[in-house]
């Protein structure tokens, strides 16, 4: 198995792992149902309906 010739710096090891950082997903509030939503995504409300924009895109079934 091949071996590298020189000695990798700790500078680049870790500009390598750079983008290994976990991060916290955006979340915002809506403003007419002032749930937690994710942004750019259709959300299930309290009453069933999916919501997009504030707005009802799709009836409950049930």
């Amino acid at each position: 198995m091949p071996t590298p010739k020189k000695k990798t710096s700790r500078s680049r090891r870790d500009m390598r792992r750079s983008h290994d950082g976990l991060e916290m997903p955006a979340i915002s509030v809506d403003q007419k149902t002032k749930e937690l939503m994710r942004p750019h995504r259709a959300y299930k409300g309290t009453d069933g309906a999916y919501y997009f924009k504030g707005q009802q895109i799709s009836l409950a079934k049930g």
